[in-house]
């Protein structure tokens, strides 16, 4: 989720709720192709049926609901990475690793929790803090997120790997699928990258369904402290109230989801291409001059405005 907008979005699905969950459940359990009143469960469909051992790379629980049941009902082996030092502050990172890690043990899926490594990340995004989004420091983001995750399953045998960024359509499909093909690369594709399109409107609206029968946190904002600032920052101006971290209100709609279709719709490419369209005409500022002098913490003081007030 980038920026949460206050108008009302109209629902676009109306397609009747399956027990998603409940059907990967008992697939987990059987090793077989799940049913409900004994009909068997269509598929969306996924380009090679061989079982394999994948490495998902997760950016958060909310992305990986219908990735993770579509591998699993294929009867992949599929274990979880959770390699993220771009969220920020380090109770947000808590609380996202937190929903993947209840997720994982839900279905029964192995969960690798990798190292909180935001040193290394803020060296690389030295010159690129106000690089819009989709830019060159989401690339950066991107690469080195996937490098470790293909070092990862170099290291330990997985088929192939893939990331749940390549989910969301607030991110660029290209760009991601990108630096996973860079990060192979460096392994004579061996493990290779999964280039898949997991941003139709089906796998869209599963997502999104999934979500609200785990009643995941909704966050508010991409992750790292740059887009936390720029959310503030557009908030301030459209007299929104600023990203809240936890608890059980949000700043702005509600802190978990419970409306798939409205969800759904507010992901819909209309709305997403909309956004793009329009934002820099909407957010007109020199963010660089705005913001000089901000700075950031991840400790005991990280509760102090003054010094972290991005």
């Amino acid at each position: 989720m980038l920026l949460q907008r206050s108008r009302h979005l109209s629902t676009a699905f109306s397609a009747a709720r399956r027990p998603l969950i409940s059907l990967a459940r008992r697939h987990a359990s059987s090793g077989g192709a799940s049913s409900d009143s004994g009909a068997a469960v269509q598929r969306l469909g996924l380009p090679d049926s061989s079982s394999k051992r994948i490495l998902l790379h997760s950016c958060c629980a909310p992305c990986s609901g219908a990735m993770v049941q579509e591998m699993v009902e294929a009867g992949h082996d599929i274990s979880i990475f959770f390699y993220n030092p771009n969220i920020h502050p380090k109770r947000e990172y808590e609380i996202r690793k937190e929903e993947n890690k209840r997720y994982a043990a839900d279905l029964g899926i192995p969960f690798v929790d990798a190292d909180y490594d935001t040193e290394e990340w803020y060296r690389r995004a030295r010159g690129m803090e106000f690089d819009p989004e989709r830019g060159g420091r989401c690339s950066m983001c991107f690469d080195m997120r996937m490098e470790r995750t293909a070092l990862h399953a170099y290291e330990h045998g997985f088929d192939c790997f893939t990331t749940t960024n390549a989910t969301s359509r607030w991110k660029d499909q290209q760009q991601v699928n990108k630096s996973g093909l860079k990060a192979a690369a460096r392994y004579d594709f061996t493990p290779y990258y999964w280039v898949y399109d997991w941003q139709t409107d089906a796998m869209t609206r599963r997502k999104y369904e999934i979500n609200a029968g785990m009643r995941f946190y909704k966050q508010e904002y991409c992750g790292c402290s740059f887009s936390l600032r720029d959310n503030n920052l557009y908030r301030k101006q459209h007299g929104q109230p600023p990203v809240r971290i936890g608890g059980e209100e949000a700043g702005v709609g509600s802190r978990y989801y419970v409306d798939p279709e409205a969800d759904a719709a507010e992901e819909s490419q209309d709305e997403v291409d909309a956004f793009f369209a329009s934002a820099v005409a909407e957010i007109p500022f020199d963010s660089a001059k705005v913001l000089q002098g901000r700075q950031r913490s991840d400790g005991a003081d990280a509760a102090n405005e003054k010094t972290n007030n991005w």
